[in-house]
């Protein structure tokens, strides 16, 4: 048995779950405003959102939607209007929850320079383990993002792909419920961002963690996500709201050439333009 493999399961079972239980996410007449007095402008309104556990959930929009805003009130850095509910694993979110983790797009200086790759994912694990159990856990989370090999490696000494993967691997190490990314490809070259996405899709079945990532690509979005949300109007609302029916294995060939990747694909560029009813 790997690493990796003793890192997955110690879930309770579906049959020793209620149906709250199942749910790691939930907002009800979510509203978010920013600005202070005559500035202030309503940039999200009535939002409702169910996100089941493990689910991996991708939110896309138009530049200026507010999907990062949405990302941040979601992890509990912006707060939401009066009105609002937020709840996480059934607990209303007041600051920045217990179990959530965010990666962002910018990992340049994220990393420590003096730190091995093992070092850096134990960082956030310093201060609540004994270095037996930080060393053991930054070592699977550094396989499960394929860089075992690399664990002495300093940053200089890693590309940026991999200098990406040593930051998601630093958000495994904390064992998250929940995944917040915010556009975590978005600065790499075409050829490492497609090698990550399918890396991303690998971890999140052998995690277990429920993720919300943002985008702008509208492919990436159809290979990674089990469930598709798609903002739009000022203020911001659900436009559309989708279940993938791709199979949970994909690849960047023949999943992309599967007919139901192209018809979501067509679906949420229709929406991005302005052209599909809300769903």
């Amino acid at each position: 048995m790997s690493v990796a493999e003793r890192a997955v399961g110690g879930d309770t079972g579906p049959e020793q779950e209620t149906s709250d239980d199942r749910i790691a996410f939930r907002c009800r007449s979510l509203a978010v405003d920013l600005g202070i007095g005559d500035y202030k402008r309503r940039i999200i309104e009535n939002l409702d959102i169910e996100v089941p556990r493990r689910q991996f959930v991708c939110i896309l929009g138009e530049s200026g939607v507010g999907k990062t805003t949405l990302l941040r009130v979601f992890g509990g850095l912006v707060p939401a209007a009066a009105g609002s509910m937020l709840e996480m694993n059934g607990e209303r979110i007041s600051g920045p929850p217990q179990g959530a983790v965010f990666v962002f797009q910018n990992y340049v200086g994220s990393l420590l320079p003096w730190r091995n790759a093992r070092k850096n994912v134990e960082l956030g694990l310093e201060e609540s383990l004994p270095k037996a159990e930080r060393r053991s856990r930054a070592m699977i989370a550094l396989e499960q993002v394929g860089l075992s090999d690399r664990a002495n490696d300093y940053p200089r000494q890693m590309s940026g792909g991999m200098q990406q993967r040593v930051q998601i691997a630093r958000a495994l190490a904390l064992r998250p419920r929940l995944l917040l990314m915010d556009e975590p490809f978005g600065a790499l070259d075409a050829m490492t961002r497609e090698n990550l996405q399918i890396e991303l899709r690998r971890i999140h079945q052998a995690s277990g963690s429920t993720i919300m990532f943002i985008t702008h690509d509208v492919d990436e979005a159809v290979l990674l996500a089990d469930r598709l949300i798609v903002l739009r109007g000022k203020p911001a609302a659900v436009g559309l709201d989708i279940v993938s029916q791709l199979p949970k294995e994909r690849d960047q060939i023949t999943t992309k050439e599967m007919p139901e990747f192209l018809m979501l694909r067509h679906k949420i560029y229709e929406m991005l333009r302005g052209y599909g009813a809300p769903a």
